[in-house]
């Protein structure tokens, strides 16, 4: 097994020569998320990850191995909602509006200019829909924001650096925001 342990955002720095002629190993964002694992590359090696915890790995990111080979990581495709705002009864701004209820929910989400992506939830999915949101089923990569998911469930914070810390939080939800702050839990 090779052991890798470092990690070059985006392959940022490398030569495209060396990238071309990188092994490859397509991950969902369950695992990406860890940073500990074992995989197999596209070459057939065994490979064991070993990052800082709480190191979260990007589609396109690349690992070196102990004995200098690199590793392209892909986003593999995985089962995901997408969600778009109805032009007929909506506007794009309902998307805005969606990314808030869920970020209030703490859910992993890949916000773009035109759609959002969240893991499958069914609950989730009535709520959007009752905001006349389009929510479709696909399969397709999964490069949620970096930032505060919480460390429940085996998410870890992604900031992008690697450091260890603590937050100190209640997740009840309980209190009130604000006095404009309408919860629909």
């Amino acid at each position: 097994m090779i052991h890798f342990s470092k990690l070059v955002r985006q392959g940022l720095g490398l030569a495209k020569p060396l990238l071309k002629r990188a092994h490859t190993v397509q991950l969902d964002w369950d695992v990406r998320q860890k940073s500990r694992f074992e995989t197999t590359d596209s070459s057939g090696r065994s490979v064991g990850v070993f990052l800082p915890r709480g190191t979260a790995i990007r589609g396109g990111d690349v690992l070196v191995g102990e004995d200098g080979s690199l590793l392209h990581i892909l986003a593999a495709p995985q089962a995901v909602l997408r969600i778009t705002f109805d032009a007929h009864h909506g506007t794009p701004f309902d998307l805005t509006r969606a990314a808030y209820h869920l970020g209030n929910r703490h859910v992993p989400i890949e916000l773009q200019a035109d759609h959002l992506k969240i893991e499958p939830d069914h609950v989730l999915a009535d709520m959007l829909r009752a905001m006349h949101l389009q929510v479709a089923e696909v399969n397709e990569s999964f490069e949620p924001e970096n930032g505060a998911y919480g460390d429940h469930g085996g998410h870890q914070h992604g900031h992008g650096h690697d450091h260890e810390h603590s937050h100190a939080h209640d997740h009840g939800h309980d209190h009130v925001h604000g006095p404009h702050c309408h919860h629909d839990h």
